[in-house]
């Protein structure tokens, strides 16, 4: 750092905090002075919170009152370049600055001095005796695959005492150790021998290096079929970038891919890499934190939080799954990860890599008009083929009202079953049933503060919510006529689909593959180890099966309705139906032997269905880039959802029609206005919502007239405004 960014002591300087204020304010440099960047405790009222120095005060204050900094922490300071980053995304997103940092700072216990803490992990005695609490001690520290936990986490973590722990500490059963409390990874090794590529992955591997060594920004999608080896490819990606003394980022989709991962990126380089989701401990993500930052950790998997994370050198980032909607943050700060990628590497001289099977439209519009490179692998790695894709029309299937696996998909899983191979029977809907209506009044069981129905859970023994989480156990009498006796569930959920599974294949091991069907993510992890090793003949899944993973059994993909994505007017319904189902076909037949998907399908004319059996890829996206450039919506125009909720409807509809009347600033830049109207689901958690919708060319100034729009208006005290630049969904 040079001179000039460093401010002496009682030299004014501006600290950002987290805390809600959205400004920076003037504190005195400490004692010793600090440095541009730096992770600060300051006071803010009676509390001390952390802070970074931003730059030099501004000195508007009345200086006799400003306080002075507590002290520095001892991290490595902000770059410039994530404070670049932060700010760009804030003005995009139209984020409080405050927020990002938030983000930024997302890790327990920043301000707590380097130390020596004792730690604990699995050892290798047996215990003189086993109990259940001990034994649960032991299923924690399998679970975390040898992570180490403080004494209070063990213990919370298990349910237990942590005089069981001790207990244990004694008998040598688990290992009690001194250490500091963050320590670097283990350093990787790129030059170790991975595996033998085929002509076109090499190609595009050789490529990709090629464009890390200019340590340049770039980005390119890299697309290929599944099972195509991508990740072989951008490993070697990964391994250059090691080569050149950066750091490296794999953003995953889901936390369940990460076993797998870690497994072979462990083949490959010799060691695990960091692991930044929230299944991993809290003194395991402080460690991460500081070592990013120190450049002690070279490569890191991660959730699209992990984007945040304070890179002293970041040279690569892949973001796997690419067009999975799981990027889009929904809650809090909204953004896509995939675009923020985008931009942070644009920052700092990062190449990115995007991968995909089924790419974003986004992602393909970019690629074709040059914005992007393009690389593509055209078929699977070793033997395997892509799977055979065939529809079942279920206008010509006879089926009881209360079945959906059709006669001829049944017996494609019986000649499966019989041949030793897996099937996996897809339908993403989660719980047993989405409906629960009472035969005697029609009613439907709502949620008590949404207007969504609630989703039987029949594994939990109760109804759920899945707009807000709130639960209730199902009742034996309906709430609106008291009647027993006549609440009926209707539709199939995926746990319904196991129980007709296990009707109609007595002899087949059946096992149902859902997110809230496990309490950790590791315990769902090691599920689907056990699936891919062989432990299940028939898998029942949502949309969690299709992403990423590999089953070498799995020979049939039966999807029970094909048409359920096609319903509703969300302008990228095609899109995300397209997407799933050739992602959901593609885990068929990854080996050797030959796969098959089948559709059940009401509608097997319907364009998109036509599209998914073809296989035409490129076909569908011209098609479907044809239509949203004709309607000018994204990717060829711009859009921005304003969402208004308070717990007082009149308040919101008179605020969103005020709203409406007053959108000079809209019109100025070309663009329109559209709504108010309630939300599709118009009552979250007990707060009313209703949306506005704004529709702009594709280079019209959005963010600044958004922010001379809202500028106009005060809203009350119970009433939240949230503004999502390029939603993804239209809840």
């Amino acid at each position: 750092m040079t001179q000039a960014e460093f401010y002496r002591q009682g030299e004014l300087v501006g600290v950002l905090t987290a805390q809600p204020l959205d400004r920076v304010l003037d504190y005195k440099a400490p004692e010793g002075g600090c440095f541009h960047g730096a992770f600060v405790e300051v006071p803010l009222g009676p509390r001390k919170v952390l802070g970074v120095v931003w730059g030099g005060g501004k000195g508007d204050y009345d200086r006799s009152k400003i306080r002075s900094i507590i002290r520095v922490l001892d991290v490595a300071p902000m770059r410039e370049e994530m404070q670049l980053f932060l700010q760009r995304a804030a003005e995009y997103t139209l984020t409080p600055l405050s927020a990002m940092l938030r983000l930024a700072t997302r890790a327990p216990g920043l301000s707590d001095p380097p130390s020596m803490q004792k730690v604990y992990r699995a050892g290798g005695a047996e215990p003189d005796r086993m109990t259940d609490a001990r034994a649960r001690v032991l299923d924690t520290l399998e679970e975390y695959g040898g992570l180490a936990f403080t004494l209070k986490e063990l213990a919370d973590t298990a349910g237990v005492s942590t005089s069981v722990v001790k207990g244990l500490v004694k008998q040598g059963t688990v290992l009690e150790e001194d250490r500091p409390r963050d320590l670097p990874f283990a350093q990787m090794q790129p030059d170790q021998a991975g595996k033998n590529l085929t002509g076109d992955q090499a190609a595009a591997a050789q490529a990709l290096q090629a464009a890390i060594q200019t340590g340049r920004y770039g980005t390119t999608l890299l697309r290929g079929v599944t099972g195509s080896g991508k990740t072989e490819v951008y490993l070697e990606a990964v391994a250059e970038c090691l080569r050149q003394g950066r750091q490296a980022l794999v953003l995953l989709p889901e936390i369940a891919l990460t076993a797998e991962f870690l497994t072979r990126v462990e083949a490959r380089f010799g060691t695990k890499p960091a692991e930044w989701h929230s299944g991993v401990t809290m003194t395991e993500r402080r460690r991460i934190w500081k070592m990013v930052g120190q450049g002690g950790a070279q490569m890191v998997i991660g959730a699209r939080s992990a984007l945040f994370l304070p890179f002293q050198n970041l040279g690569l980032v892949v973001v796997d799954e690419e067009h999975d909607t799981s990027y889009k943050q929904e809650d809090g700060v909204l953004y896509n990860a995939r675009d923020m990628t985008v931009l942070r590497a644009s920052i700092c001289g990062a190449r990115v890599v995007l991968a995909s099977a089924t790419p974003s439209l986004e992602s393909w519009v970019n690629a074709e008009a040059g914005k992007y490179d393009k690389l593509t692998l055209t078929s699977r790695y070793g033997d395997a083929v892509m799977p055979d894709m065939r529809a079942i029309d279920m206008r010509s299937e006879t089926l009881p009202s209360d079945r959906w696996i059709s006669d001829s998909l049944q017996r494609e899983v019986n000649a499966r079953v019989a041949k030793g191979e897996q099937s996996l029977l897809f339908i993403n809907r989660r719980g047993y049933a989405p409906i629960t209506l009472c035969r005697a009044c029609g009613h439907q069981i709502g949620c008590d503060h949404c207007d969504a129905r609630m989703v039987e859970h029949r594994f939990l023994k109760r109804l759920v919510c899945h707009q807000c989480g709130e639960s209730k156990p199902i009742p034996e009498t309906c709430p609106n006529c008291q009647a027993e006796g006549k609440l009926a569930p209707v539709g199939p959920g995926v746990e319904r689909l196991a129980e007709e599974a296990q009707e109609l294949f007595p002899d087949a091991r059946v096992v149902t593959l859902s997110s809230d069907m496990f309490g950790t993510a590791r315990a769902l992890k090691a599920q689907i180890r056990d699936i891919a090793e062989g432990g299940a003949d028939i898998i029942i899944g949502t949309q969690l099966v299709a992403k990423g993973h590999n089953f070498p059994l799995l020979t049939l993909v039966g999807v029970i309705d094909a048409d359920l994505g096609l319903q509703g007017s969300d302008l990228r319904a095609a899109e995300r139906t397209f997407q799933l189902m050739r992602q959901v076909a593609g885990r068929a037949g990854r080996s050797s032997r030959k796969g098959l998907a089948l559709l059940q399908t009401y509608q097997p004319e319907h364009p998109v269905i036509r599209a998914i059996l073809a296989g035409d890829e490129d076909g569908f996206w011209r098609a479907e880039a044809e239509e949203r450039r004709h309607a000018g919506v994204p990717p060829f125009g711009r859009m921005a959802g304003i969402i208004l909720s308070s717990t007082d409807l009149q308040e919101v509809f008179d605020l969103g029609n005020d709203m409406a009347r007053r959108d000079g600033p809209i019109r100025q830049i070309g663009a329109q206005v559209f709504g108010p109207a309630p939300a599709p689901i118009a009552r979250v958690r007990g707060r009313h919502r209703v949306r506005l919708l704004i529709k702009a060319d594709k280079g019209a100034p959005l963010q600044a007239a958004i922010t001379r729009w809202l500028a106009q208006f005060r809203p009350g005290n119970q009433t939240r405004i949230s503004v999502d630049i390029d939603p993804q969904t239209f809840y």
